[in-house]
């Protein structure tokens, strides 16, 4: 399960870059050669540079790519270094959820609430924002299959020795 939603993650991201990129050429082109940008061009870069970002830190969470000291837990014995990083994962849980779950939805449901749309191309900023949720959820699922995979890998080497 966990592959596959990383797989369709980097093939969102791969194609929300690709869009960009072609936005991005075409503000240029319009700005330089047509003397006058399309206006909705730089938001759209704006909005897909968002969901880039905090979809690609729920990916980068996944594959273990993140920001991370590692110097402490690898000094550690093997079973305080699990009790380590599942304290850290489960931080990482509360955290990613009062702030992304339920944060980002409040702000979801607020611009919803009111109505807010974007200014060039009318788009719903709920729909922007939605990004913060999604990918929050994601990370979570992340954690979690991190937990359960230091415990099993644990009980493993437990069970060799």
């Amino acid at each position: 399960m966990r592959a596959i939603l990383d797989k369709s993650i980097e093939w969102i991201l791969i194609f929300l870059m690709a869009i960009m990129t072609l936005d991005v050429l075409w503000g240029v082109f319009t700005r330089y050669v047509m003397g006058s940008q399309a206006s909705w061009s730089e938001e759209l870069a704006r909005f897909l540079l968002i969901w880039i970002g905090i979809l690609g830190a729920a990916y980068a969470s996944g594959k273990h790519m993140h920001l991370a000291i590692d110097l402490f837990p690898d000094s550690l014995p093997p079973a305080k270094r699990v009790r380590l990083m599942v304290i850290i994962n489960l931080l990482v849980i509360a955290f990613v959820f009062a702030a992304m779950v339920v944060g980002g939805s409040r702000l979801v449901y607020v611009t919803s609430i009111l109505g807010q749309e974007s200014a060039a191309l009318q788009w719903p900023l709920s729909f922007i924002y939605s990004v913060m949720p999604l990918s929050g959820l994601i990370i979570i699922y992340h954690k979690i299959t991190d937990i359960k995979d230091q415990l099993n890998a644990h009980k493993q080497s437990l069970s060799k020795s």
